[in-house]
């Protein structure tokens, strides 16, 4: 369908001052976030809402409603945890390992903030012909999160449940876990005033604040993990390269196998602990 003079005009317009405001706020790839932020503006008053906001320091994510993750359209509403590319590559992992489980793979992921990781690793089997056979459940124990991640999962199948960690898990659960995924938060408490004003401001403490050493909810979650998940089973959890032995012992004190596997490429460090055959 043609566009009339006028129309282009107005849109190129639209473009070029909403580069100029981006750049003038300090965006570093203006040009393509204005793309995003025209194409998820559905009116002209909105459109100048969205720049504003975006102006004022609020993730990209959270002003155009979505962020991608390992090809998917992940719904991330204000306030929620913006999935990190780096993130990625547990997912990847985690993949690989549910592979080799064989079909009807049961997998959980707690602290799931917007459930990109559980969608996305629904996805990854499938893609790579391991069918659609896995039970996947969902937990998060902050109530927004919670409302953006049952939009998340519900496409691929999942159930969304909120509570602290284990707590809102079916009990039939129990040493059925295949695959457990948990990017439990792992600033310590001391660095989250070092964080980039979009995470620090924009996304929720819990989400980000591991305690002292940024290891007190990776240590929850390893000390329940052997309770929950099956024979052979695996849970995986994001770390920093520094913080990675100190979550490898939290793992092993948990009665888990430790492995500690990096990506250079991505800057990622990820834990995974193998709970032995019985």
């Amino acid at each position: 369908m043609s566009v009339s003079f006028a129309a282009s005009a107005a849109l190129f317009s639209s473009r070029d001052t909403v580069i100029s405001s981006l750049r003038a706020a300090g965006c570093v790839f203006a040009e393509d976030e204005a793309d995003l932020i025209l194409s998820a503006a559905g009116s002209p008053d909105e459109l100048h809402a969205m720049v504003a906001r975006r102006a004022a320091g609020h993730p990209l994510e959270h002003v155009v409603g979505w962020a991608e993750f390992r090809g998917l359209r992940i719904s991330v509403d204000p306030g929620v945890f913006v999935p990190r590319r780096r993130t990625e590559f547990l997912v990847r992992q985690a993949v690989a390992l549910a592979l080799r489980r064989g079909p009807g793979v049961v997998a959980v992921d707690l602290c799931c903030g917007s459930g990109a990781l559980g969608a996305a690793l629904v996805a990854g089997v499938g893609e790579a012909g391991g069918g659609t056979g896995v039970e996947l459940y969902a937990a998060d124990i902050d109530p927004a999160a919670v409302r953006c991640a049952r939009r998340n999962v519900a496409a691929a199948g999942g159930r969304v449940l909120e509570g602290d960690l284990y707590a809102p898990l079916p009990a039939a659960l129990r040493g059925r876990v295949d695959v457990l995924l948990a990017n439990a938060p792992y600033v310590p408490t001391g660095a989250i005033g070092l964080l980039p004003a979009e995470a620090r401001v924009h996304e929720a403490l819990v989400a980000l604040d591991g305690g002292p050493d940024g290891l007190d909810v990776q240590r929850r979650v390893a000390a329940g993990a052997a309770r929950w998940l099956a024979p052979g089973g695996h849970l995986l959890m994001e770390t920093s390269e520094r913080q990675a032995a100190g979550t490898a012992r939290t793992f092993a004190g948990g009665g888990l196998v430790p492995e500690v596997v990096h990506c250079e490429d991505l800057g990622a460090t990820v834990v995974i602990g193998t709970l032995p055959q019985r």
